[in-house]
């Protein structure tokens, strides 16, 4: 049997998510997908999926040898085009994902200077922050903050995220100060509802450290969490393009200015390098350059 379309099999059951949808897919039976991932773990002699009844997981070996079949067809996917011209028509409608917090700051505006450059374009922008489906919610491309990207995950790097550690004038005089990061675990931190009793890092000197915090409120969207830091319900770890302009009227107070918050990153994340739109590729290179030269954005980056 064929080693590349082995290959490709594999990589559609992992990014699919099962072995019926790599084989809808690939218009392939159900019993070719099962025998080219057999040839797969033949060849690497090694087990490449934990399978249950619910999902499929990858082994130590799978994640390894998912990274080289992406490889093995891309370099079958640019063999093949060497002769070929490409598509580089840009239009159609882009669906893209982010933050609330992050697409309100940064992305509208990002999207209208490049709809200005690429009238055929149409962008439809969902505000999630929770990871996305690519595939099944049919997003084109996840903006995602975060400095423990999924290693599976096809990234580009945009920019970097700076964070402030904030609270409300009327909080700090009912509650006190903190002055040093291990005084946060005795205050209420408002945090992300999926992170539970959060880790807020910081860097001092060149020397890390973190704390564990915890409060009576939570939120899956940084935006409702600034709010109630505004209404003096607690201390909140902030991107510093939101909270910089309520610092920069009083209306919140930087805390542990010595500290540095731990700076995320900022990626761009789409389902596959084989065959990008033009349009995809436009916007990726855009955001790029957005990012890198917006005086607004840069001055976020502290």
């Amino acid at each position: 049997m064929d080693r590349l379309t082995a290959a490709r099999v594999f990589v559609a059951i992992v990014e699919r998510g099962s072995m019926v949808a790599a084989a809808q897919q690939l218009e392939m039976s159900r019993a070719m997908v099962t025998r080219y991932l057999s040839q797969m773990e033949e060849w690497t002699g090694a087990r490449l999926l934990h399978r249950t009844t619910r999902k499929l997981s990858l082994t130590d070996a799978g994640e390894r040898t998912l990274a080289l079949s992406r490889k093995m067809l891309e370099v079958a996917e640019a063999i093949d085009q060497v002769e070929e011209r490409p598509n580089d028509e840009i239009r159609g409608i882009l669906r893209i994902t982010c933050s609330q917090s992050l697409g309100q700051t940064a992305l509208a505006g990002a999207v209208t200077q490049y709809l200005k450059r690429h009238p055929q374009v149409a962008v439809d922008l969902q505000m999630n922050n929770r990871a996305v489906n690519l595939v099944e919610e049919r997003i084109d491309l996840a903006l995602r903050i975060t400095n423990d990207l999924d290693p599976n995950l096809i990234a580009r790097p945009l920019s970097r995220c700076a964070s402030v550690v904030c609270a409300s004038p009327a909080y700090l005089a009912a509650k006190g100060t903190p002055e040093r990061p291990e005084d946060l675990a005795s205050h209420n931190c408002l945090t992300y509802s999926w992170f539970g009793k959060s880790l807020w890092h910081f860097e001092r000197h060149g020397e890390t450290s973190s704390v564990a915090v915890s409060g009576n409120l939570s939120a899956n969207e940084s935006v409702v969490l600034l709010a109630g830091t505004l209404q003096g319900a607690g201390i909140s770890l902030q991107p510093w393009y939101s909270a910089a302009p309520l610092l920069a009227k009083g209306e919140l107070v930087e805390l542990l200015p010595d500290y540095k918050p731990q700076v995320m990153g900022i990626y761009g994340i789409y389902t596959s390098r084989k065959q990008m739109p033009a349009t995809l590729r436009s916007m990726l290179d855009f955001l790029v350059e957005w990012f890198a030269t917006d005086e607004q954005w840069r001055a976020t980056l502290r």
